[in-house]
Parts: structure tokens; sequence; C-alpha cells
């Protein structure tokens, strides 16, 4: 997605990820992918799709809140999603975009949204 503006890889990274279109992740994350969250700690890539990326099937709904640029290369993500087990949370990452790519996030994860 060179080109591309940073938002728009991160909406369709976010769109792979609910729809588990693991071909259309791979071809929007760069080859050295770093992801951290509360749970990892700047994981590559392949520890990424085998560890986050398979999680969708535990949500029952995703929905993008926000999605801004950020300065540079950042984007701005804030999300909510309900768990099949009907708790709502929200999340916001922080997002590295680069030639189309995606090299980097940084999740943080927030509270139950009631």
């Amino acid at each position: 997605m060179a080109g591309t503006d940073g938002t728009e890889v991160v909406r369709a990274c976010m769109e792979s990820y609910v729809a588990q279109d693991r071909e259309r992740a791979e071809a929007l994350i760069a080859d050295d992918y770093s992801f951290t969250s509360p749970q990892d700690d700047h994981i590559d890539r392949a520890a990424f799709f085998e560890r986050c990326f398979p999680t969708a099937e535990r949500l029952r709904s995703q929905k993008i809140l926000s999605v801004v640029p950020a300065g540079g290369d950042d984007v701005f993500l804030l999300y909510e999603y309900e768990l099949q087990t009907g708790e709502r949370h929200r999340n916001v990452e922080v997002a590295t975009v680069r030639d189309g790519r995606l090299t980097e996030t940084q999740v943080f994860f927030g509270g139950r949204v009631r």
C-alpha cells in the first residue's frame, strides 16, 4: 500500500484481523514489525502472527471509534470490542506506518465499558 495514508493502513490491518484474513494482514505488516502490549514486550512479526492474530474468535464485535494521524509516521487508534462473554472494552494503539506498511504497534489496554 505504498503511497497510502497511514490511517488507511491501520484501518485495513484492523479489518484483516477481525476477518482473520492473514494473507491481507501479512501484506500490510512489515517484515521488521514489532508489537507491544501489556502482555507482549516488543515481539516480532512471527510471534505476533502466532500469538496475537488468531485471537479474534474471542470477539463478538469490534468497532473503530477513531483513527487519526499522530505526527510523523504514527497513527492513534481508539476501538471498542465486545467479547463473546458480553463484556465490552476499549483500547488505544499507537501504530507506526512507513512506506505503506505497519512497522510497529503499541497497545494500551483500556478499561471495561459499561
